[in-house]
């Protein structure tokens, strides 16, 4: 008798493509981003976006995305273990490791750390929980089974017009918006500030369901990699997306599928 079940598991799909804007000006493209899926199922995964008025904005956005699952990689904890206290203090230590690696990556260049400026987002997913920290604009997102969408966080787009706060602004740790949801997760959605005006209803302050629905459905299918991440990369490239924004841009989804 086969009494083998299938285990649900994370597919993901991500990408930085540079802005309209950025080209225009032969600029690089200022976001990172970086994932991992660790033992038990557990998925790690940041976003940052460099700022364009610091002069290394893209070397703060690797360092910071780098650092931060780095830290939480390296950690021994289980599904099981982890408790709202020990997320917390998980998502602390990541943001704290990737604020002081970016500050170590400016002195070693001779640089001041907001020659580095970056935004962070910082999420933890699994089955049952998406959890997620963040200082500066860009949102992140989680589905849960019945459908209902929720944004973990929402853009921090300072006192200003285009304005928010940094990684390396003297109080970024006190800035910073944490948020544990504790559903049947299906699906997670990281992004920089470049997409917020097509992922985010600004009218009802809700993530727009039929920007991330369909992108939910295209992770979950995703049986090649390399051809997914080259299809997202077009998808972010397109008139569709370029006729609304012309700034970097960054998009991490991910789906539990059998």
């Amino acid at each position: 008798m086969n009494t083998s079940s299938k285990i649900s598991q994370w597919r993901v799909v991500a990408a930085s493509v540079g802005g309209t804007s950025h080209l225009k000006n032969k600029q690089l493209c200022q976001d990172a981003h970086h994932w991992q899926i660790l033992p038990d199922n557990v998925l790690v995964a940041a976003v940052a976006d460099g700022a364009g008025s610091a002069v290394s904005g893209k070397v703060g956005a690797m360092v910071a995305v780098e650092a931060a699952i780095e830290n939480i990689s390296v950690k021994q904890f289980t599904r099981r273990t982890l408790d709202d206290e020990q997320v917390r203090s998980l998502l602390n230590d990541a943001i704290i490791a990737a604020k002081l690696a970016v500050e170590d990556e400016a002195a070693a260049c001779d640089k001041q750390p907001q020659d580095l400026a970056t935004t962070l987002i910082i999420t933890i997913a699994t089955p049952e929980l998406a959890a997620v920290v963040q200082i500066g604009d860009g949102m992140a997102v989680a589905k849960d089974r019945m459908g209902n969408l929720l944004a973990l966080t929402m853009p921090d787009n300072g006192e200003y017009i285009n304005a928010t706060t940094f990684l390396t602004s003297p109080n970024a740790l006190d800035t910073a918006q944490m948020r544990i949801w504790r559903e049947a997760i299906v699906n997670v959605g990281v992004l920089t500030d470049g997409l917020q005006m097509l992922a985010l209803n600004m009218a009802m302050g809700e993530p727009h369901k039929p920007f991330f629905f369909p992108l939910f459905d295209f992770a979950a299918n995703a049986d090649d990699k390399g051809a997914a991440k080259e299809q997202l990369v077009t998808f972010l490239r397109s008139d569709r997306i370029t006729q609304r924004t012309d700034d970097d841009l960054t998009l991490i989804i991910a789906a539990l599928s059998d």
